[in-house]
């Protein structure tokens, strides 16, 4: 009789776990790999946003640090885990046309 006791919390505790892992510490464990690759892939030049939604070119890049262009010569130098995503260049500005 106690084996069935045991046996039914057993079965409702393992099925939260699994639940627990697959909604909540694989997902997880994904986004953080893909931030790792992202910042592993930045270069000099490359536009970036930080987490503080500072938006800045990348001018160069140290062990553990980047250091920003955020305006025209202004630099900061900022670890390499407060960059939030990189984008992609802007792309040029074409000359409107005026309605006459």
């Amino acid at each position: 009789m106690q084996q069935q006791g045991l046996s039914s919390l057993l079965l409702p505790l393992l099925l939260f776990v699994l639940i627990f892992y697959f909604l909540i510490i694989r997902p997880q464990r994904r986004r953080q790999k893909q931030h790792e690759q992202m910042l592993a892939s930045v270069n000099r030049g490359d536009q970036v946003v930080t987490i503080g939604g500072f938006f800045g070119t990348v001018k160069d890049v140290k062990d553990d640090s980047f250091i920003l262009e955020i305006a025209d010569g202004v630099r900061v130098r900022i670890l390499k885990s407060a960059i939030s995503a990189r984008r992609s260049p802007a792309p040029a500005s074409e000359p409107k046309e005026k309605e006459a």
